[in-house]
């Protein structure tokens, strides 16, 4: 009983965190305002988490879990590499969207003053990301006999700059901007310049 009350006070704690990342666009959080937030003492924070960046740890494990097993059903429900990527980028601007606070942590805004830890963390998600794409796009010549228009390491870091391009504009204009918007669109202008037929 105990443990499972612990588990729910760290969810508590948590997801105070994200609500008060996407209410407070631009302001540090401190344990104090937090503590204030749950309605607990710093003291009791610090049962749950021993620091601030354990906290942020927590978070960033969540945003992994969630889009990694995600990512990993896209890869078994679709088959072309076109279906694969869109769709992996769709669900990372979607949960972006529906997670503003989030977002903070992902562009690093949330992060200044921080351990160097957490952003090398944000900077392995990405690399993470761009890697899975990098994969999607290789196997295309053996799936579906197309090799990248340019290179595969140059269309994987493109579609990867657009991911972050568009989280970060989501957290500049204060989750004004939404991820997906004119992303149908812009897929369209994209999607014809990543692969093509290779010459027999």
């Amino acid at each position: 009983m105990s443990q499972s009350e612990k588990l729910s006070r760290r969810d508590q704690i948590l997801q105070a965190l994200v609500h008060m990342l996407e209410t407070n666009p631009g302001a540090r959080i401190t344990t104090a305002s937090l503590a204030k937030t749950v309605g607990v003492s710093e003291a009791a924070l610090y049962r749950h988490f021993p620091s601030k960046a354990k906290m942020f740890e927590g978070l960033i494990a969540f945003i992994e879990d969630t889009v990694f097993s995600r990512i990993n059903r896209i890869l078994q429900d679709f088959d072309s590499a076109d279906e694969r990527c869109e769709n992996t980028l769709t669900l990372i601007l979607t949960f972006a969207e529906k997670n503003p606070g989030m977002c903070r942590l992902l562009s690093g805004d949330a992060l200044a003053g921080e351990t160097d830890r957490l952003r090398t963390r944000i900077q392995q998600f990405f690399e993470r990301i761009e890697t899975q794409l990098r994969q999607i796009l290789r196997e295309a010549e053996m799936r579906e006999g197309r090799v990248a228009t340019e290179t595969v390491s140059a269309a994987a870091n493109l579609l990867t700059a657009v991911l972050e391009g568009r989280i970060r504009q989501y957290v500049r204009t204060e989750f004004e901007i939404l991820p997906t918007s004119y992303w149908d669109e812009q897929w369209r202008l994209l999607q014809p310049n990543l692969l093509r037929h290779r010459q027999s």
